[in-house]
């Protein structure tokens, strides 16, 4: 459910109204579906647009829901989408913006400054905000509750690698492809204002991503048959009208954004390296 906000905040409107349309009927689908108890455990941070009393004010329809609170000024230390979860998301979003400004200034004649001015628009800011969050990995949102509940994550979650190195890596390719300065956002973006990364640092890691993505492709291509630059431009130009007609026509606007967003990272990606291998 999407709603306009001014200040980007979450009203006691907009949160009683998404309990009525969207996670009530959601939840009471999921335990019919799944053959379980109706019964439902909501956990909720300390905050002015959580009144206390929600489920007697907005919830006699879900009477199944039980709304308990955290307890005040501890959302920092242990609400679940403060341990990593929404830095996570953010840094996924960064991405998933770089990565469709790129395709456009590979794929069309648009430079940069024409797509973001002219082009860029609220729905393609919801479509990259609706990837980013598929994006999330189940890691991530299960660790989430290491400190509110630690029994429920299984301890192989703690002994997992950072997610965020490979992020802020594919992030820094995507920024260097395109000619950007990488230290005019380089602590404040990729890492959330908390550990900034000098130029040199983010450089290093751009060479070092660049040298392996270069020497596996350069790998495969031996063993296969090599397809021309020309051609890859002319497919990638078709996909853009591909992109372009399906999402224009189509009727279910989620399921397209699905799919070509899969088609997207597991197909087209490849080839726009290979154009990005053979520019250097």
């Amino acid at each position: 459910m999407w709603r306009a906000n001014s200040k980007a905040w979450v009203t006691r409107q907009f949160l009683i109204e998404w309990v009525h349309e969207v996670f009530g009927p959601s939840v009471k689908k999921y335990l019919q579906d799944k053959n379980l108890p109706t019964k439902c455990l909501t956990v909720m941070d300390n905050a002015p647009t959580h009144p206390p009393g929600l489920e007697d004010k907005s919830m006699e329809e879900f009477s199944f829901i039980d709304v308990r609170f955290l307890p005040p000024n501890t959302t920092p230390l242990i609400q679940p989408m403060d341990q990593q979860v929404i830095s996570n998301f953010k840094k996924l979003y960064t991405k998933a913006l770089f990565q469709r400004c790129f395709e456009v200034t590979s794929d069309t004649e648009l430079t940069l400054r024409e797509f973001w001015k002219n082009h860029f628009n609220t729905l393609h800011c919801l479509r990259l905000i609706d990837k980013a969050w598929r994006d999330v990995s189940h890691r991530t949102m299960t660790s989430a509750w290491e400190k509110l509940w630690p029994d429920a994550v299984p301890e192989r979650v703690f002994e997992d690698v950072e997610e965020d190195a490979p992020i802020v890596e594919d992030i820094v390719s995507l920024v260097k492809s395109m000619d950007l300065e990488v230290s005019s956002y380089d602590g404040g973006v990729i890492e959330d204002h908390k550990t900034e990364l000098t130029t040199e640092e983010l450089q290093n890691i751009l060479t070092e991503q660049q040298q392996v993505a270069t020497e596996e492709l350069s790998a495969e291509e031996e063993g296969r048959a090599s397809v021309s630059t020309a051609l890859i431009k002319e497919m990638c130009a078709k996909w853009v009208e591909v992109h372009i007609f399906v999402e224009k026509y189509h009727p279910d606007k989620a399921a397209v954004s699905h799919a070509t967003n899969t088609f997207n990272d597991d197909a087209m990606s490849r080839f726009r390296q290979i154009l990005k291998c053979r520019k250097k």
